[in-house]
């Protein structure tokens, strides 16, 4: 790789090198898994699904189970209707699932298939549902498709009867089981009665009991979405995640939304507590006090190791921006902070946390890439990398400490079961950033010693 100085680059509008994002029907599938006994349906070719099926597969260490249209030439040339009817009778009768979702690819946005015309045409079993969204792979990212997708679900399904279910909604945003599961025991210890949509624990992080279950016990059942327009309030965390199904529900039903960071770090965590404690009208409980309590004695211990580190920080917006917000909170200066997820917000989301912090020197882009990421880092090093299974090569090359964080993560096994959120997660990201820079500084001081003795 060439090093050239910032006056000798050019902007590459054109192409991308290394992405660091995948595209919209991923996030669309995981999305729709989230919805219990429901079936993703891909509406294109088998290998556009059996791709998607297998890095959500890879990340996750669980089948992604979805359908295809199965695309030949004909359907190029004639459109997909007749594949989308003649799949979604076989899936009833073969695989009966209460709902199918279906999200388009780049063959079908290309030829201008009408799915509202087609789901119109369909003749669906009683007491069987049909939903859709559009998610063309070349546009925006899968961050673009899983919000994309619950705005689906929410324009077909939602409804406001008129009489408030004292509940509220939490849209979690593009994050693991683990996750979803740390944030619903944090509402629980709050006392606030919540619906989670989508909700991917206790399917993509199933357990195993020696028989087969195509669909899970976990997800957001099909009667749950349908009551999202009698809630109170929806806390929508990741604010570039989660405000398009939050603006879908307030225009259909009324239901007004906060839109928070993800809560990752202590700030962001203690918003996310804040809001659900003036909407509960309850204290926040000591357990939770405790909890940050820790965090922050184990921030003190380890500022000798993190105090001043330069990291680079990259993968999908709202989690980077929390990452980002952490490592402030620890003394550290995110220098590099890049998202393929195309968007200005997350620039200036991410300024602000910079001028908040007093931080100068620092690079926030959206949308960019791995190579550019690499270049960045060639022409000034960084101490540490969070990001990525993608940034393990750059890792290597530049002999970095490397702390894998996001998605996807395909070659590390059972991330997905830990959270990274609330206080808890943020302390285990803590105890792995200060691991690694622990063990950088074991070996540097071990080859200084060789050094001297030779």
């Amino acid at each position: 790789m060439l090093n050239l100085t910032p006056a000798e680059t050019s902007e590459r509008t054109a192409l991308r090198i290394n992405p660091c994002k995948t595209c919209q029907p991923v996030g669309a599938l995981y999305a729709a898994l989230g919805v219990h006994n429901c079936m993703p349906h891909s509406h294109g070719s088998q290998g556009c699904c059996s791709y998607h099926r297998t890095f959500l597969s890879r990340h996750f260490k669980e089948p992604a189970i979805a359908s295809s249209s199965s695309f030949t030439e004909g359907a190029s040339v004639f459109g997909g209707g007749s594949n989308i009817r003649t799949a979604t009778k076989n899936i009833f009768e073969i695989y009966n699932p209460d709902i199918i979702a279906v999200h388009t690819t780049c063959l079908s946005e290309t030829i201008g298939d009408d799915m509202n015309a087609y789901i119109r045409d369909m003749e669906i079993p009683e007491g069987k549902l049909v939903v859709h969204t559009n998610t063309p792979s070349y546009v925006g990212s899968h961050i673009n498709g899983f919000f994309n997708m619950m705005s689906g679900f929410i324009k077909y399904l939602a409804k406001s009867s008129g009489k408030p279910n004292s509940k509220s909604v939490i849209f979690p945003g593009f994050v693991n089981p683990g996750d979803m599961r740390e944030l619903k025991r944090i509402a629980k210890l709050m006392n606030a009665p919540t619906i989670m949509f989508p909700d991917t624990s206790q399917v993509m992080d199933a357990p195993m009991t020696g028989t087969y279950a195509m669909y899970p016990k976990g997800g957001t059942t099909i009667s749950e979405i349908v009551s999202l327009g009698d809630c109170e309030k929806v806390f929508a965390l990741g604010e570039l995640t989660s405000e398009e199904p939050a603006n879908a529900l307030d225009r259909k039903c009324g239901v007004k939304y906060e839109l928070l960071p993800l809560p990752i770090g202590i700030a962001n965590t203690d918003t996310f507590l804040v809001r659900l404690s003036h909407w509960t009208k309850n204290e926040v409980p000591y357990e939770l006090e405790e909890e940050r309590g820790q965090l922050v004695d184990v921030i003190l211990d380890s500022h000798f190791y993190l105090s001043g580190k330069k990291a680079a920080i990259f993968g999908d917006p709202d989690t980077v921006l929390g990452l980002t917000s952490l490592a402030l909170e620890l003394g550290m200066i995110p220098k590099y902070v890049l998202t393929g997820t195309p968007g200005d917000a997350f620039v200036r989301k991410g300024t602000k946390l910079f001028e908040r912090a007093g931080v100068t020197g620092c690079t926030v882009k959206a949308p960019g890439d791995l190579f550019e990421l690499h270049q960045w880092i060639k022409n000034e090093p960084v101490d540490i990398l969070l990001g990525t299974s993608y940034g393990k090569q750059i890792a290597k090359a530049e002999d970095i400490p490397f702390v894998r964080v996001g998605f996807p993560i395909l070659d590390r096994y059972a991330h997905s079961y830990f959270p990274i959120v609330g206080y808890r997660g943020s302390l285990r990201l803590v105890e792995k950033i200060t691991e690694v820079l622990m063990d950088r500084q074991d070996r540097d001081a071990k080859d200084e010693d060789v050094e001297i003795v030779m």
